[in-house]
């Protein structure tokens, strides 16, 4: 295979790994009811199995499994941890308890964990700095595929066969995949680089020397503070929302995976392209500028989500859920662009390992814990409606993250000027 083709062939497969290193979570969200009313769950354990159950494990394991990336073969990680993740998504479709859900959930996660860095780490030996952009974009549409399909996958599949099928379904094709992964790529530290020559990177400051310098730097630690805020809120809400459309609507779980792929799936890749055309267009080299607007998009978005747990009937709130995504998904191309300028080259990707890793642990292990939490302790008072109120007491928190991100734009200037003099 000539080595142009070889590398789109590259890409392709690990889009694919990517989709379905996202899924399996899509799903878990869409079948929280289903599983709750099976195992008899309360809202809480809900909470921790898609919360911080998973979250913990991905968010520490990644930081060795991501330094084992570096220096060994990636695609034998790449192979081995997707085989692990995708047993054990298939396996939960056996468990009969909350006990044995959870303990799948962290191997699921520990799983997951070694997917993306080997993976962009594998693409940027294959593509010189000039292609690396396009390549890791490319790549990046993997988790636009698993919202698109995943959902409305999961969400017929639950509807005509239950939640244990469904993760039966989203696991049995992972071990395939791993097979054809290790057996056609190709790690090129075998065989020398698979780009041009480049001058030796400098070497990696210790954890420590990093840790200092990005807490000297006010904007990034208001970055870090706005993104694992933003990640609070948003994991915490979505996970929620389609049992939320299913008790309150009773809509179908078919019918929920359709809508959703629509507003995620389409809603996300167009706010994610709005948000850097206009960064790069109107806003280039502005990054004050752009870190206001980021603020102005969130205020908006945390006003039409809450909006969505007052709508009168399914389609009013779909229709604002998906104005809502679009607006708050165009943040996430300026965002980590400003943090990428903020940083010096050298410690670029462990600040953003440690940005990941406190939205991860912050986000996405306790956001969906408090919303299930909440949930429970509001029953008594509003009964079946308790999720509804829990979710519109959560929306307004985006304001607090835009807080952060306006705080950031009155420093932005003085820090850069630190970093290029």
């Amino acid at each position: 295979m000539k080595e142009s083709a070889y590398r789109r062939y590259l890409l392709a497969v690990l889009l694919v790994i990517y989709a379905f290193n996202t899924m399996d979570g899509l799903a878990l969200g869409l079948v929280l009811q289903n599983i709750k009313v099976d195992l008899s769950l309360s809202d809480t354990q809900l909470g921790t199995l898609s919360g911080i159950a998973f979250a913990l494990f991905y968010s520490v394991m990644g930081i060795p499994i991501a330094r084992w990336a570096d220096r060994g073969n990636r695609v034998a990680i790449i192979s081995l941890t997707l085989t692990l993740w995708s047993v054990m998504v298939a396996l939960c479709g056996l468990a009969s308890n909350f006990t044995q859900l959870l303990l799948l959930r962290i191997a699921v996660g520990v799983g997951e964990s070694g997917c993306i860095p080997p993976a962009q780490s594998l693409i940027g030996d294959y593509f010189d700095r000039s292609e690396r952009p396009r390549a890791i974009a490319i790549y990046m549409l993997g988790g636009a595929l698993s919202v698109a399909i995943g959902y409305f996958l999961a969400g017929w599949v639950n509807q005509l066969y239950g939640w244990r099928i469904t993760f039966l379904v989203l696991g049995t094709p992972g071990p395939v995949v791993a097979a054809l992964a290790w057996l056609t790529l190709k790690e090129p530290r075998r065989r020398g680089s698979a780009v041009e020559s480049v001058p030796p990177p400098i070497k990696g400051a210790k954890l420590k020397e990093v840790w200092a310098t990005l807490k000297a730097n006010r904007t990034f630690v208001h970055l870090l503070f706005g993104f694992s805020v933003a990640s609070f809120f948003a994991n915490g809400i979505a996970n929620w929302q389609p049992a939320f459309f299913y008790r309150t609507y009773g809509l179908s779980t078919g019918e929920l995976g359709t809508w959703f792929a629509v507003v995620y799936g389409l809603g996300g890749m167009a706010g994610v392209y709005l948000g850097g055309e206009w960064a790069s267009r109107r806003a280039a080299h502005n990054e004050r500028l752009q870190l206001r607007a980021m603020a102005a998009m969130y205020c908006v978005f945390g006003a039409i989500s809450a909006l969505i747990y007052l709508s009168p009937n399914p389609y009013i709130a779909f229709a604002l859920m998906g104005l809502a995504f679009i607006g708050g998904a165009t943040i996430w191309g300026p965002l980590f662009a400003t943090i990428q300028t903020l940083v010096p080259e050298h410690m670029r990707a462990t600040a953003i390992a440690i940005v990941y890793l406190f939205a991860n642990l912050i986000g996405m292990g306790f956001g969906p814990l408090v919303s299930g939490a909440l949930s429970d302790m509001l029953r008594p008072w509003v009964g079946e409606e308790s999720l509804r109120y829990a979710l519109l007491i959560l929306s307004p928190g985006y304001f607090w993250a835009g807080w952060h991100l306006w705080l950031g734009s009155q420093t932005v200037s003085e820090d850069l000027a630190e970093v290029y003099g």
